[in-house]
């Protein structure tokens, strides 16, 4: 009886004392709330309908007032889509096109960022201040100089005027080189010390404790190389050069009309490969960023 007398009057004391957000505070709190909801209502209600119309007959899709829920679900539209545009050749060419200019890009940006952090040479500043400027400067400013460059060389509708534009990260670059310089100079020259050079502290001392920006910056390179659609619509020519991106042009017919629920299947499969690496990726940023936390 005592233990519990003594538990229920620690619990009143808990509550008496508990933080009381003013009338203010709780407004803002709850405007705040608001605008999560808005903004995931927002992205995820094109999301919702996409996946709907892949599941709907084109007969469905153009009922008034809509369905949100398919009313006779049907699975014709994926194998539909699949056979109206070559998705095989689509697949290996956005795979290609990501993996090896993102892997080149991702290289670029930890070299040039460790350069930038730990190494001493001629007018560093100047070269980082270029680099800011490089990355004021839109990515459409450079496509028409890319592509006269590589038109030049021959390499229109081939693999290397596809990818070598995309071998440089001035953002990948500037992000890894912010967070290097708060990283504790302590350990890599614990390591210098023990006779690691630069490449060994890099790959051993360095990337290790930058897993989380590294994480989202290899999130945020995969998703932008797959669902780049300008520089591959202009340096590509062929339906068998083209990733999914352009590729799913295809789908779309002018001539007997667009079959929307064959369109949102075709899109299904571009979508769902960057959804399943997020969900792959994001849990690694929040495990990253906990322990990042718990280094202090």
């Amino acid at each position: 009886m005592r233990i519990a007398e003594r538990l229920s009057s620690d619990a009143a004391v808990l509550e008496s004392t508990s933080i009381r957000w003013p009338p203010s505070a709780q407004l803002w709190r709850g405007l705040a709330y608001a605008a999560m909801a808005l903004a995931v209502l927002l992205v995820g209600l094109p999301m919702y309908w996409m996946l709907l119309g892949a599941f709907k007959t084109n007969q469905e899709i153009f009922t008034s007032p809509p369905t949100w829920i398919p009313l006779a679900p049907t699975l014709d539209n994926f194998p539909a889509a699949w056979r109206q545009a070559p998705f095989g050749h689509f697949y290996v060419n956005s795979l290609i096109y990501t993996l090896v200019s993102g892997s080149a890009k991702l290289l670029q940006a930890i070299f040039c960022a460790y350069a930038f952090a730990f190494l001493r040479f001629p007018r560093k500043n100047l070269v980082f201040l270029l680099l800011l400027m490089a990355l004021m400067i839109p990515d459409e400013f450079t496509v028409l100089p890319n592509f006269l460059t590589l038109a030049n060389f021959g390499w229109t509708d081939t693999y290397q005027g596809l990818l070598l534009p995309g071998f440089v990260s001035a953002f990948g670059t500037f992000l890894l080189r912010q967070h290097f310089l708060s990283l504790p100079r302590e350990v890599l020259d614990a390591a210098r010390v023990d006779g690691a050079g630069h490449l060994r502290g890099l790959w051993s001392v360095v990337l290790p404790m930058s897993r989380p920006v590294l994480a989202t910056l290899v999130l945020l390179t995969v998703v932008q190389r797959w669902n780049d659609y300008l520089w591959p619509l202009i340096i590509t020519n062929s339906t068998e050069m083209r990733p999914l991106s352009v590729g799913i042009a295809l789908l779309f017919q002018k001539e007997t009309g667009t079959l929307w629920g064959v369109v949102m299947a075709g899109t299904l499969y571009v979508v769902l490969p960057v959804l399943i690496l997020f969900l792959l990726v994001q849990r690694h940023i929040v495990e990253g960023i906990a322990a990042g936390a718990v280094k202090g």
